[in-house]
């Protein structure tokens, strides 16, 4: 005869409408008096008692149940509805493409309970053989923090997507920089055009397109403080950003930037320009402040500032105008910083990056290693520079060795 089952223990039975075996264990009763059952089903009976016991264990650890019906793209859905209230509009509608073109089709369909680190390797991996790395951390972090947000919810028990790496991807566009050359034609070229003191302040200074389109006359100084002590030279503060909240990328780009003589130059003569705009608006005009403003006084957006640079671009012979964008000014300045010989650790500063670590991997083709002195110093001392290294030697007076 079988052996009754003690009270509390639960039960197992078949259901006919479900067709699976449900697993059944009381756990007492709650504050209103109703009984807390717990429930576990399966096509076996192995299988219910196994799922009963997860259950269970989740229980005794103090954790929520998760839905069994929540799926990847539920979660998806859930994060870009609600998990980027403080992001532009452009970012949601970035990250919406990314998920609804790459993430809800493949893994959409998972319960977000069976998600498991393979399926997340193997779509990485076949995703790295048509999109670049720089896509891939993108599609990575935003399936990242869906799932991250679906389990502080309780929706999901623990985040796999964290545990996988992301693989190298196929290369992007590569970024470039002018040569000095270059620099000095385009620079001409843009002379007398309505971009003339953006791309000169940019080149010269290398503010990102985002700081200066955001930038106000009120953190520009014409004048410095030459007679103080010590003194202070003309100056932009680069304090904001288009960037939601105005906000700079980093805290270390908030930074003031000393400006060339060309660059004072040319926002004297950009500020008389805008003058005359203003005038010619009339009430059409908007003030805002804004330094690079359009014909009526609002901020430029970058489409309008790509399209404009350019224009400039065609006037320069040897570039071909749609390969470039207003960005890799602030490449150029970096590579024309450290051609002229000044440390990584400076240029990181000018650039406003966290760390000259940013720097070299992000302007890795501008940045001319310092190792290379050794093997330039070495050359010029056994090829045939080193009779002048000798001849310099005989004038300083040094004697020679005897024979």
């Amino acid at each position: 005869m079988a052996k009754r089952r003690s009270r509390g223990d639960g039960g197992l039975h078949w259901d006919d409408k479900r067709q699976r075996w449900i697993a059944t264990a009381s756990l007492g009763y709650d504050g209103a008096g109703k009984r807390i059952v717990k429930r576990g089903s399966g096509r076996t009976k192995t299988e219910a008692k196994a799922k009963l016991k997860e259950v269970l264990r989740d229980h005794e650890d103090g954790l929520s149940i998760a839905p069994g019906d929540t799926t990847v793209a539920d979660a998806v859905a859930d994060w870009l509805a609600y998990g980027l209230a403080d992001r532009t509009a452009k970012t949601v509608k970035d990250y919406t493409g990314f998920c609804r073109t790459h993430i809800v089709p493949e893994l959409g369909a998972l319960k977000l309970r069976d998600l498991r680190a393979e399926h997340v390797d193997k779509w990485l991996a076949a995703k790295s053989r048509t999109l670049s790395t720089r896509t891939l951390r993108i599609l990575h972090s935003c399936l990242n923090r869906s799932v991250k947000r679906a389990m502080a919810r309780d929706k999901v028990k623990r985040n796999v997507v964290e545990l996988c790496s992301v693989p190298v991807g196929q290369p992007g566009r590569p970024s470039k920089a002018l040569t000095l050359a270059q620099a000095h034609a385009v620079l001409e070229a843009a002379e007398g055009s309505a971009l003339h003191a953006y791309i000169v302040v940019s080149l010269l200074t290398g503010g990102r397109t985002e700081e200066l389109r955001a930038l106000t006359w009120d953190h520009v100084d014409l004048l410095g403080g030459p007679d103080l002590a010590p003194p202070v030279p003309p100056y932009i503060a680069v304090w904001r950003s288009v960037r939601a909240g105005s906000d700079t990328k980093t805290r270390k780009s908030r930074r003031t930037l000393a400006l060339p003589g060309r660059c004072v130059e040319a926002l004297t003569a950009h500020r008389e320009r805008q003058e005359r705009q203003r005038k010619k608006a009339g009430q059409r005009w908007q003030e805002h402040g804004f330094v690079f403003a359009s014909r009526v006084g609002t901020k430029l957006h970058a489409r309008n500032v790509r399209r404009a640079f350019r224009t400039v671009l065609r006037n320069v012979p040897g570039i071909t105008a749609s390969e470039w964008t207003p960005r890799e000014l602030r490449h150029s300045f970096v590579s024309l910083l450290s051609d002229g010989g000044v440390p990584v650790e400076e240029i990181s500063r000018l650039v406003g990056h966290r760390s000259t670590a940013v720097t070299e991997t992000v302007y890795r083709h501008q940045i001319r290693p310092v190792i290379q002195t050794g093997a330039v110093t070495m050359d010029k001392i056994f090829s045939g520079d080193s009779e002048k290294v000798n001849d310099a030697s005989d004038a300083s007076g040094t004697p020679e060795p005897e024979a």
